[in-house]
């Protein structure tokens, strides 16, 4: 089930390639093929909310012991179980400061640990793994 995700989701790459038209020219002369079929990371993710995030990652770096922990660490993954646990957590947290304080720096960093946990969710269920415990 966790490879056919992968390969599911590496075919629709491959189609997505497949389906791009052919060539555009400028009044340069230059070419160049189409912006058809690929996807648009400018307008898909905004750079002052990445900013803001790489922000609170880079803060977070420091380790209980004073240690800093590489800025990809993460990626080595974390278990499922307890990525969906923070993630919910940080979720009902940021529920009740919306309701009760709204303090705006706060609302940030829960947000960001959001993000955070839904990447993570979101790579190892990608890569079709889960780390023990």
């Amino acid at each position: 089930m966790k490879k056919e995700l992968f390969d599911e989701l590496m075919e629709s790459v491959k189609e997505m390639k497949a389906k791009r038209p052919s060539i555009r020219q400028f009044k340069s002369g230059a070419t160049r093929d189409t912006a058809e079929g690929k996807l648009d990371w400018e307008g898909f993710i905004s750079p002052v909310a990445m900013h803001r995030f790489a922000e609170y990652m880079n803060k977070h770096r420091v380790q209980a012991d004073g240690s800093l922990r590489d800025s990809d660490n993460w990626q080595a993954g974390f278990p499922r179980r307890q990525t969906m646990k923070s993630l919910v957590r940080h979720a009902w947290d940021l529920w009740y400061e919306w309701r009760a304080g709204q303090e705006e720096l706060k609302m940030v960093d829960l947000l960001c640990a959001i993000i955070f946990n839904a990447q993570s969710l979101l790579l190892e269920i990608t890569l079709g793994r889960d780390v023990e415990e």
